[in-house]
C-alpha cells in the first residue's frame, strides 16, 4: 500500500511540474507533440524544462536528488539544457533534530554522549541527504584531547531508499523498452550502479575504511590531507574522525588573500585525480566543492583537504590500462589508436571501420586542443563524443560512470580556480610517465619480484610432479611400448628443462644488469 501511495505521489509531482510533457516532446513524433500540448493545457509550464525537472526531483526527496546528480553525468542520455540544470543539484536537506543524533550516538556506543565526548556540539555543522556532522572533543588512547567530527546517519533511510529504488528499477525498465538507443544506454545498469553506491553510503564503517585507504595511498604525495579515523568510535550509523580546518575551495578570493598559489592549486588537483585513478585505481568520486577545502595552517599550507568518502570509485588493471592508453592517444592526437582501442575493447561492433570512427573522433576533439580551460568544456566534449557514439553503437560502460562524474567535477574546480589552466598539458606528462612505468623494464622487474615467491615454491616440486605423472601414465598404459614411450618423453622433458634453466639463468642475468643500469 505504501509503495502505491509513493508511486501516486511521484505521478502527482510529475504532472505538477509537467514532466509528462517533457517526455512526450522528447520523441520525434508529431502526434506525440500534439498530445503534449493537449496535456499541458491549464498548467503553468513556462519555466524551462530542465528547471522543472530539477525542482521536481528536489520535491521528491534526497534519494531522487542524488539520482539526479548521478543522471547529470550521463550527457549521452540527456539534452544539454537538462544536463546543465541537473548539474546544479545540491543536497538541500534540512538537518534532523539534534536529540535524534544524540540518541543514535548513544545507541551505537551504549553510553551517554557525555561519557563518550568531553564536549559534543548539539548544533550540526553540515547536513546532507544521508547524514549530518557535529563537532566534538574526545580523549584518545594516549590521553590527548582531540578535536573530532562526528558523522551521524540520518534515521529511517533504508526503508525509504528501498522503496524509491524499487520504483526507479521499474521506471528504468520502461525507459529501456522505449527504443534501441535507450537500451544501448543501459538504464537498468545505471540504476544498479546507483543502488550499489547508495547502499555503500548507508554503511558508515565502509566510508571510514575508504577514507583510511585513501589516506594511506596519498601519504607520500604531500598534496592532500585526509582525516584520521578513530576506530574505537566507528559504527555503521556513527563514525568519528579527525576534525579538519580549512577554507572551502569555492571561496577563491579568501584563499588568494591568504596567499595560496591558485594556479598551483589547480594543477595539484589534476595531479591528485590522475594519481588516484591511474596509479591506485581507487579514487574519491564525490569531489564537488562542498567536500573539498584548502588548508591555511602553516604546517600544511596550500594542501587540499578531502571530506566525505561515502562514494569512491575503483578501476581494474584492465580499466586503468585501457583508459590510460586512450588518454595518451588523445593527448598525442592519435585518433586512429583511439578508434582501434574502442574496437579492441568491444565497445563498438567488430565490423566498425577504423577510418570512419577515427574521422568522427577527430572532428570532435581537434577543435579543443591547445586552449585554456576557460575556452573548452569537457562536458561539451563528452556530449559530442556520446552523440558520435550513437552513430557507431558504442556500448556505454556503467562502471565508468563515476569516473566521468569525477572528471566533470575536476573540470568545474579547475575552471573556478584557474580558467587559464591547460588541462591537457598538465595531465599529459603524468600519463606518459605512468605508461612508461607500466610497460617498461621497471614493470617487468616489479612483476618478477612479485611472482618470485610463487615460482620459488613451484620449481623444486617439478621433478616430483613429473615423476608422479609418468607413474600414472605407466599404470594406465601397462605395455612395454608405453613404458618405452614414457621413458623417451621423460628424457626429452629432462633436456627441455635443462634448456629452460639455462635460458632462465641468462634472462634473469640480463634483467639484473638492466635493473642496475636503470638505478
Amino acid at each position: 500500500m505504501r509503495r502505491l501511495l509513493r508511486g501516486a505521489y511521484i505521478v502527482w509531482i510529475a504532472l505538477r511540474y509537467g514532466l509528462d510533457e517533457l517526455v512526450l516532446t522528447s520523441f520525434q513524433k508529431p502526434w506525440l507533440h500534439l498530445l503534449a500540448r493537449t496535456v499541458a493545457l491549464g498548467r503553468n509550464l513556462q519555466a524551462p524544462r530542465g528547471q522543472r525537472l530539477r525542482e521536481a526531483l528536489e520535491r521528491l526527496g534526497p534519494i531522487f536528488v542524488k539520482f539526479g546528480q548521478v543522471l547529470s553525468t550521463r550527457r549521452d542520455l540527456l539534452p544539454p539544457d537538462i544536463a546543465e540544470e541537473l548539474a546544479r543539484l545540491q543536497d538541500r536537506v534540512p538537518p534532523f533534530p539534534s536529540e535524534v543524533a544524540v540518541a543514535t550516538v548513544e545507541r551505537a556506543f551504549r553510553r551517554p554522549v557525555d561519557q563518550i565526548f568531553t564536549r559534543f556540539e548539539r548544533e550540526p555543522v553540515a547536513s546532507a541527504s544521508i547524514a549530518q556532522v557535529h563537532f566534538a572533543t574526545l580523549k584518545d588512547r594516549e590521553g590527548r584531547m582531540r578535536e573530532v567530527a562526528v558523522k551521524v546517519l540520518r534515521p529511517g533511510m533504508l526503508p525509504v531508499i528501498e522503496k524509491d529504488l524499487s520504483l526507479m528499477r521499474m521506471m528504468a525498465g520502461w525507459v529501456e523498452n522505449l527504443s534501441a538507443d535507450a537500451k544501448r544506454l543501459k538504464p537498468r545498469e545505471v540504476v544498479a550502479e546507483f543502488d550499489k553506491y547508495l547502499h555503500d553510503e548507508l554503511d558508515l564503517v565502509r566510508e571510514a575504511a575508504s577514507a583510511a585507504q585513501l589516506r594511506r595511498n596519498m601519504a607520500g604525495l604531500d598534496l592532500v590531507l585526509i582525516p584520521e579515523m578513530f576506530w574505537d568510535y566507528c559504527h555503521n550509523e556513527v563514525i568519528v574522525m579527525q576534525r579538519m580546518d580549512g577554507v572551502p575551495i569555492s571561496q577563491v578570493e579568501r584563499l588568494r588573500a591568504a596567499g595560496v598559489d591558485i594556479p598551483k592549486l589547480a594543477r595539484d588537483g589534476v595531479t591528485i585525480f590522475f594519481t588516484q585513478v591511474f596509479r591506485d585505481g581507487f579514487f574519491h568520486a564525490d569531489m564537488h566543492p562542498g567536500n573539498i577545502q584548502v588548508s591555511v595552517d602553516p604546517a600544511s599550507f596550500g594542501r587540499y583537504i578531502s571530506l566525505d568518502f561515502g562514494i569512491v570509485g575503483t578501476l581494474t588493471e584492465y580499466d586503468k590500462e585501457y583508459l590510460a592508453q586512450n588518454f595518451t592517444a588523445f593527448f598525442r592526437r592519435d585518433y586512429k589508436r583511439v578508434a582501434e582501442l574502442h574496437i579492441e575493447s568491444g565497445w563498438v561492433p567488430p565490423e566498425t571501420r577504423v577510418d570512419e570512427l577515427e574521422s568522427a573522433i577527430r572532428s570532435v576533439c581537434e577543435p579543443y586542443f591547445d586552449r585554456p580551460l576557460k575556452e573548452i568544456s569537457l562536458g561539451m566534449v563528452l556530449m559530442r563524443l556520446f552523440q558520435t557514439s550513437r552513430r557507431f553503437n558504442v556500448e556505454i560502460q556503467p562502471q565508468l560512470v563515476l569516473l566521468q562524474k569525477t572528471l566533470l567535477n575536476i573540470e568545474g574546480l579547475g575552471r573556478q580556480l584557474d580558467p587559464e589552466l591547460d588541462l591537457w598539458a598538465t595531465a599529459k606528462p603524468f600519463l606518459e610517465r605512468w605508461m612508461l612505468d607500466q610497460v617498461g623494464p621497471r614493470r617487468l622487474w616489479r612483476e618478477l619480484k612479485a611472482q618470485a615467491p610463487r615460482y620459488a615454491k613451484l620449481l623444486p616440486e617439478l621433478p616430483r610432479l613429473l615423476h608422479s605423472f609418468l607413474q600414472q601414465r605407466e599404470q594406465e598404459g601397462g605395455s612395454a611400448a608405453s613404458v618405452r614411450e614414457l621413458l623417451a618423453e621423460q628424457r626429452a622433458t629432462r633436456r627441455l628443462l635443462r634448456g629452460m634453466a639455462w635460458a632462465a639463468t641468462g634472462f634473469i642475468g640480463g634483467l639484473v644488469a638492466m635493473a642496475a643500469w636503470l638505478r
